[in-house]
């Protein structure tokens, strides 16, 4: 690639080879579980670092989109991550043209956005910034998928209003979530939960005084961990519910606390 040329995806491939370590590679595979069974089965690493992967991003930015996903579509993790970084570049700096060309292809690649680390670094950017100004119904179909990364930019394209202090979305998708069986999926619901609480206690509160004991433990945990240990301890006494006993609630839930209910906006 000359100073003056366009750059391809050629160079960008024989740049990150030249990144690869292979000892990095091993641990990677490892932190991802990438075993038989696990979640990350069959995933493959050349064992680039973060930030080797950012500086790449400008240098790289001007690559059609039809070259990434070329990219997005590799089977080497850290091409994949990459990929998504220069989306979320590009979608920050670009027109509402491209925005929208950026969040097509990001939903027409959603078997490729397929590790918990490519989904929370760009749903909230791409996804949840598209739709911010416009109706959330995508969110919904993608929180009905079977495929449980689907499921996971649901909740987490909710961070992107979550920032903007509008926590509807969020906490109706919680609800949808309580009975999800994907410890993924709770994990990334109890975060969302508690960045609601950064910025509200309060409504945070209403939604754990009310769904609290039909929570999952890792859901619930995710949610107080920043809480006071009075606290903490008050909502892991909620009792547990069973299959047979949806919708029973520990009776310390205080008496007066308000139904959360989505708006009608949520879900269309």
């Amino acid at each position: 690639m000359t100073p003056t040329s366009r750059p391809t995806l050629r160079d960008l491939r024989r740049h990150i080879r030249s990144l690869t370590d292979k000892r990095r590679a091993v641990l990677l595979r490892r932190f991802f579980k990438t075993g038989p069974g696990q979640y990350g089965e069959g995933d493959q690493f050349l064992g680039i670092t973060v930030p080797q992967l950012r500086k790449l991003v400008r240098p790289f930015g001007a690559l059609r989109l039809s070259e990434l996903r070329r990219l997005l579509a590799s089977r080497w993790h850290e091409e994949r991550l990459l990929a998504l970084m220069i989306l979320v570049d590009r979608y920050g700096r670009g027109d509402r043209t491209e925005q929208k060309a950026i969040y097509d292809v990001y939903l027409r690649s959603t078997r490729h956005i397929n590790s918990w680390d490519l989904v929370d670094a760009s749903a909230g950017q791409i996804v949840g910034s598209y739709l911010a100004p416009r109706k959330r119904a995508p969110l919904f179909r993608l929180a009905r998928s079977r495929n449980v990364w689907e499921r996971r930019m649901a909740i987490i394209a909710t961070f992107h209003f979550i920032k903007r202090g509008e926590f509807a979305d969020c906490l109706a998708l919680a609800v949808v979530f309580l009975d999800d069986r994907h410890d993924l999926i709770h994990k990334a619901v109890g975060w969302m939960l508690r960045e609601v609480g950064k910025r509200e206690r309060d409504t945070e509160l209403r939604f754990l005084d009310q769904y609290a004991a039909r929570m999952p433990r890792t859901m619930l945990r995710y949610a107080i961990e920043r809480f006071p240990l009075r606290l903490r301890r008050k909502y892991l006494r909620a009792e547990p519910v069973t299959s047979r006993g949806r919708g029973h609630t520990t009776s310390s839930r205080p008496r007066n606390t308000r139904t959360i209910r989505p708006p009608g906006r949520v879900g269309r």
